[in-house]
């Protein structure tokens, strides 16, 4: 996205008064409501003017078009999302690599999932939006804020933190894309909470830097030992 398309996204002006933050809210929770209830080909200022309790002159004030209405509806969301990462892993800072992937993993889901269908159709337009700076602006504030957490464990020294941190949030964001695409339920996020805390944990074991490794045996201890016996069929691995 170009400069000029992405300022054109913005809101015309900020509120700056409290009833005209509400007004805000009121438009840009329509904005889900109506995207829901009639779909993105469906939505139209009118609409979400309507579903808001406003005048159409009054959503104009601050969105100039449709595209205007779903670009504010997706940084709403996509701020809401690294505000609670930030806060999780500066929570977490200092404690046990365990403890802050368990942080990192908890707080990502839930936020995504506070308001799931919200968040499922915010996925379907973000594409057409051309809102790529804007998912990219959030996805390095998110990195900042684990690689800060993870870089204070005192159990764990990686060998490329921003690497391996890129790598785990691409697993994450991607295990919960998946599960949104598959329309998944209650028992769907808790596992996939589970199994992201799992396969996270596992991979900064292994890039750990001064992680366990086996000793390689001296070679007079080796020539002491019996051969090894080979499984057989009915062996259990």
């Amino acid at each position: 996205m170009d400069v000029a398309t992405q300022t054109a996204l913005k809101p015309r002006k900020k509120p700056r008064q409290a009833r005209s933050e509400a007004t805000v809210e009121a438009i840009v929770q329509a904005v889900i409501q109506v995207l829901l209830s009639d779909g993105a080909p469906r939505l139209t200022t009118t609409r979400v003017a309507e579903r808001a309790g406003v005048s159409v002159g009054t959503l104009y004030q601050y969105f100039p078009h449709k595209q205007a209405l779903l670009y504010a509806a997706l940084d709403r969301h996509l701020e809401g999302v690294a505000v609670a990462l930030e806060a999780a892993c500066a929570q977490a800072r200092g404690r046990s690599a365990s403890t802050i992937v368990e942080a990192i993993v908890d707080a990502y889901v839930a936020a995504k999932t506070a308001d799931a269908a919200g968040a499922r159709a915010l996925y379907r337009v973000a594409a057409e939006l051309g809102a790529s700076e804007l998912v990219k602006a959030t996805g390095r504030r998110i990195r900042a804020a684990a690689e800060a957490a993870l870089s204070s464990a005192a159990d764990l020294r990686l060998e490329n933190p921003r690497r391996a941190v890129a790598t785990m949030l691409a697993a994450i964001s991607g295990l919960v894309r998946t599960v949104f695409e598959e329309d998944g339920g209650a028992a769907d996020w808790r596992a996939a909470r589970a199994e992201l805390t799992i396969l996270c944990r596992g991979y900064l074991d292994a890039s750990a830097r001064d992680g366990p490794r086996a000793e390689a045996e001296p070679a007079a201890a080796i020539r002491g030992k019996s051969p090894a016996r080979q499984i057989g069929p009915g062996d259990s691995p």
